[in-house]
């Protein structure tokens, strides 16, 4: 049975409209594990002298196993952000003779084969060969690398319980952060230790290997909960609603001060409040506007002005980089029915660009108040806001003709990286760090003024190349329609 499951997880990847796009993203992820696994392998084999160096009074066996307390948290907090459970598109299986635990014990236990679960082990397994070459007990040792490898299974079935348990909140990633904020409080005020009340554990079970039944028991508890979990959800009929809600419908009638593009324009204010995904981009522009306190009151950053300009493209365009990374893939469960309609692609992206463009001026007025550290922020800020509506707005709608990844708008919204491909990686350079480098180099040669008219007036020149620029986006998208609607009619 598994080798089947495995034939249809290579068959899926492999017949994926967005399979050229996503073997390219994946081989830019082999890039970055590999660049991890070697740091992790320098961090085990440099561990022991760097703590005998660190601690000469301490053991560093005893002093490692005080850190696994804030491994286990950041551990947490990176797989809750970055890792999602690896589901099969499990529907078609459902009417064809197949239990149902065998889906579900093939999706956890290849959830056990995760990046995040072998990580560690470059790091774990190098320091455990330097324990032992230091004449520590062999068989301990062994216990305690064991040990090790079921925390981090614990940490992976325990992240996929707290996403199950919070996804039905908007803001997801709130609790998350709420519990490891207490923890860490906790223990940071010593209120109760509980780095040192760990690491007494940890060396209690590598000292006595009774114990490690406690861990085993752990495990096993978080194992069988996440397949009660995913056992209750696999019905063709989970996705039918049990209950009806009365829509909150607001008055939109101020769109239609846009004329033709106003049903588009409603479509767009629907989704954003409507729907869990998109309404992250509503909620991420209260991090967006406060994002410039991690930098103006720093004295680290008072003779760098370069970073003005990357902070003010996002704290206005905070928004339009959320949002418009995914057009037209917000639209991707009924797209095929738009593009069916009598509607011109013109009105359709003209909304797009309307909704994001109004976005910026908004976030512009209401960032006026970092005006309270210096001329040269407001300057910055208005540069940065002219330069996201002449250029990233445009940069952005290009970047979307070539969208190819459907999204599910019901998923949970926090760092939900479905739908994501190589286009949102690569869109991010000409969006941020473009705009930032022309400063930098601007304001190197000549000064800080001249920085912020050369932002200005490339901005200005897309203002003023408006419909241009718009009719090269709009021949784009008609020459990718028919492949955007093949590919967002499968599940990617």
């Amino acid at each position: 049975m598994i080798k089947h499951f495995l034939s249809l997880e290579w068959k899926q990847f492999t017949r994926s409209a967005s399979f050229g796009k996503t073997l390219g993203l994946k081989l830019i992820m082999v890039f970055f594990a590999l660049y991890f696994i070697v740091m992790f392998l320098f961090l085990g084999v440099a561990m022991y002298p760097l703590l005998k160096k660190l601690f000469p009074e301490n053991d560093p066996f005893v002093v490692f196993n005080g850190f696994i307390f804030y491994w286990i948290l950041g551990d947490l907090l990176m797989r809750f952000f970055f890792q999602k459970l690896p589901v099969m598109s499990v529907k078609p299986l459902l009417t064809v003779p197949i239990k149902r635990m065998n889906i579900v014990n093939f999706v956890l236990g290849k959830s056990a084969l995760s990046f995040f679960n072998f990580l560690p082990l470059f790091a774990i397994i190098p320091f455990g060969v330097t324990l032992i070459t230091k004449d520590y007990n062999v068989f301990t040792v062994m216990v305690w690398v064991f040990t090790i490898i079921l925390i981090t299974l614990i940490n992976n079935f325990l992240n996929f319980i707290i996403e199950s348990l919070s996804s039905k909140t908007d803001l997801s990633f709130l609790p998350i952060i709420l519990f490891s904020g207490v923890l860490y409080t906790l223990n940071y005020f010593e209120i109760l230790n509980i780095s040192e009340l760990l690491a007494h554990v940890i060396l209690a079970i590598a000292n006595n290997a009774v114990l490690i039944i406690v861990p085993v028991l752990v495990l096993m508890g978080l194992y069988f909960s996440n397949f009660k979990i995913l056992r209750s959800k696999l019905f063709l009929d989970n996705s039918l609603k049990t209950k009806t809600l009365e829509v909150n419908a607001s008055n939109l009638e101020w769109t239609k001060k846009f004329g033709d593009i106003a049903p588009f324009m409603q479509l767009d204010l629907k989704l954003l409040w409507r729907n869990k995904r998109p309404k992250s981009s509503v909620w991420m522009l209260v991090f967006g506007l406060l994002y410039g306190l991690i930098f103006y009151p720093n004295p680290v950053y008072q003779d760098k002005p370069y970073f003005y300009a990357f902070v003010g493209i996002f704290v206005t365009g905070i928004f339009l980089i959320n949002f418009g990374q995914f057009i037209p893939a917000w639209d991707s469960g009924y797209y095929k029915l738009l593009m069916s309609q009598n509607i011109k692609y013109k009105q359709y992206l003209k909304s797009k660009y309307t909704l994001m463009t109004l976005s910026v001026i908004i976030l512009f007025v209401l960032s006026l108040p970092y005006a309270y550290f210096g001329r040269k922020v407001l300057l910055a800020h208005f540069a940065a806001a002219i330069y996201n509506i002449g250029v990233n707005t445009y940069v952005i709608l290009f970047g979307g003709s070539f969208n190819r990844k459907k999204i599910d708008l019901n998923q949970r919204a926090a760092f939900n990286f479905q739908g994501a491909g190589a286009v949102q990686w690569l869109i991010g350079l000409p969006l941020v760090v473009l705009p930032m480098a022309i400063f930098a180099l601007f304001n190197a040669f000549f000064s800080f003024e001249i920085g912020i008219l050369v932002l200005v007036l490339l901005g200005l020149t897309g203002i003023v190349f408006h419909q241009k620029l718009m009719k090269f986006i709009i021949d784009k998208y008609l020459d990718s329609k028919y492949k955007m609607i093949a590919a967002f009619d499968q599940d990617n």
